[in-house]
């Protein structure tokens, strides 16, 4: 009976890494009309009108019983409206991270938005994020760590020390059986990494090597998430995100033709060690 060699990829995802053609990375694709119409967007910004490239003063905001009795504010370029925007965009982001090693994330994030043309986003903070998850996650049910623990203890060949390669698609089925770490708890939005990562895209996870010895074992384990730092129309229309400003200016400055600032790629990685006996 053969072993399982190693590295070997035991787990991927539906969903592709590296997926520029999903909904939520497009960019530039919406004119006013359909902001405004389809989705609601006519109150934006408290700070300018990204239709009529204007300030707003207190007199030309939507919501003032003075609206239109002043005239509009002063004019400005594409370019000035958009800086006004990532701004309010950056102090909008602070409720959604209010304390921790994480909060300043978020703000970063924006900004590589607005400078770095799409290009995929790498952050330490993102890995420690990540392997903090794996690692915390104790719950017996949807730990991967612990399920593939429970898998390495109790399907080894134990006599010839090694993992049985016809056992390794029993690997993915229990993967498939807990869940994968996403930014989806309580504590995520509060800390920073519910805003800036909260569901994931896609997960590989690889063993990078298994040694059994006697009765116990040690596995090298690697987990490679991306997410997509970006809205789709179904972000925006639902309410629990069209309700806040931070979510409309962000998919204004996304999609609206005058606009069009690329959306990106958050990738992060964990290496972990997952030891254990013989059951």
């Amino acid at each position: 009976m053969p072993a399982l060699q190693f590295p070997c990829t035991i787990f991927k995802t539906r969903k592709w890494m590296d997926d520029y053609h999903a909904s939520d990375m497009r960019c530039g694709d919406l004119f006013e009309s359909q902001l405004k119409e389809h989705f609601h967007l006519v109150d934006v910004s408290t700070r300018v009108n990204p239709y009529t490239l204007t300030k707003i003063t207190p007199f030309s905001q939507p919501q003032s019983m003075f609206h239109g009795s002043r005239g509009e504010g002063e004019k400005i370029t594409r370019q000035q409206c958009a800086s006004i925007l990532f701004d309010e965009f950056r102090d909008l982001s602070r409720t959604f991270a209010l304390y921790g090693p994480y909060k300043p994330l978020i703000a970063q994030m924006i900004t590589h938005m607005q400078t770095a043309n799409g290009a995929p986003f790498r952050h330490m903070l993102l890995d420690r994020a990540l392997r903090e998850h794996i690692l915390n996650d104790n719950s017996p049910e949807n730990s991967t760590r612990i399920l593939l623990e429970r898998a390495f203890s109790t399907k080894s060949d134990w006599r010839n020390k090694y993992y049985p390669a016809k056992e390794k698609d029993k690997l993915r089925e229990i993967i498939l059986g807990g869940k994968l770490p996403k930014f989806d708890r309580f504590q995520d939005n509060l800390n920073g990494m519910g805003i800036t990562v909260h569901d994931t895209w896609a997960t590989h996870i690889t063993i990078k090597s298994l040694n059994i010895d006697n009765d116990s074992f040690r596995a090298v384990i690697h987990y490679k998430v991306q997410d997509h730092f970006g809205l789709d129309s179904d972000d925006i229309s639902n309410v629990k995100f069209n309700q806040f400003r931070f979510f409309r200016i962000w998919f204004v400055l996304q999609r609206y033709s005058q606009f069009g600032f690329k959306p990106f790629m958050t990738n992060m990685e964990a290496t972990i060690e997952i030891t254990g006996t013989r059951k």
